[in-house]
């Protein structure tokens, strides 16, 4: 891992019998919520929570206790992208490293899909062999790089990061918002690339976890064209005071796809469900899906993420 040891990254968790959640209601049930506090580091930094080789060690294990034989859908492994695409001869793009994995050749969908806090793009590269995508168009998959920055809640280290967290109570007063919108418009290039290899805007999904997952949250709101959906992982709507003026006409009705542990100590249950039902207020079509799991993803997670998935993007 790059400079930086602290990693709020997912952690398959193993399958159980599980209070599994489904609200397309505009209102919590009563006694949903439950709540533990940050934990923290001795530094008060977010802790460590799992790396790419523990989530695929996870997932095999899983897959090798059901019987699953292994490779639903046969990935093929792109070269990891390079700083610039060029739209046009003259006029080069520049965009995040990103690596890649198409389902088949010549992909006309894509998503794009973004890690949390100090972990990187390979972190949800096991998870697509899962989704059990059969049947559907060719997808491809795009994991950015977040840049590197300085985070504050973990004392300045340098790590990888969308955006600055400046308190772990994730308050409007304490927000980044240039950091939000640089990342932002880092996605929007992302999509513009995608756009000049054939890929409309409609056939795009915007995923992402944590940090990732608000910084899909904010830019698929707000971008001027239709969207096939958005997917928003253990994370919450960011500069959500702003939604109302800078919101997206195009992607008022796009399905998004919010998930939450009922236990998770990083972001706070009732402080993802708050964003849920802000957006839910708004008239935006949630798919609202809870677990017994901390600030991880679990297996009825997975399986619940590749039926969204085969459905916007049939």
């Amino acid at each position: 891992m790059r400079s930086g040891n602290r990693h709020v990254g997912p952690r398959v968790q193993p399958e159980r019998n599980s209070r599994c959640e489904r609200e397309d209601q505009r209102e919590c049930e009563q006694g949903c919520s439950r709540k533990k506090p940050v934990q923290d580091d001795e530094s008060g930094g977010l802790h460590a929570r799992s790396v790419a080789t523990e989530t695929l060690r996870r997932v095999n294990a899983l897959r090798h206790k059901s019987g699953r034989a292994a490779g639903r859908v046969k990935l093929r492994p792109t070269r990891k992208q390079p700083r610039s695409a060029n739209l046009e001869p003259s006029e080069p793009l520049q965009t995040l490293d990103a690596l890649e994995v198409e389902t088949e050749r010549n992909p006309v969908r894509a998503v794009i899909w973004l890690h949390g806090l100090g972990a990187d793009g390979s972190d949800f590269l096991p998870i697509v062999d899962e989704l059990d995508l059969d049947g559907l168009p060719p997808i491809r998959f795009v994991f950015p790089n977040a840049p590197m920055l300085p985070v504050t809640i973990n004392g300045g280290y340098v790590m990888p990061a969308w955006y600055d967290i400046l308190s772990a109570d994730f308050s409007s007063r304490r927000e980044d918002p240039q950091g939000v919108r640089s990342s932002a418009a880092e996605l929007t290039k992302l999509i513009a690339r995608e756009n000049a290899r054939g890929i409309a805007d409609r056939q795009i999904v915007l995923a992402g976890f944590s940090q990732g997952g608000a910084i899909a949250l904010h830019t698929g709101l707000r971008h001027p064209a239709r969207l096939a959906g958005i997917m928003a992982l253990s994370t919450y709507l960011p500069l959500a005071d702003t939604l109302a003026t800078e919101a997206g006409e195009a992607n008022l009705d796009t399905s998004i796809f919010m998930a939450h542990g009922y236990d998770d100590g990083v972001i706070g249950f009732d402080f993802s469900k708050r964003s849920c039902d802000q957006l839910l207020a708004a008239g935006y079509p949630v798919d609202w899906r809870a677990y017994e799991m901390d600030h991880s993803v679990c297996m009825e997670e997975v399986r619940d993420i590749g039926e969204w998935l085969r459905r916007v993007l049939a």
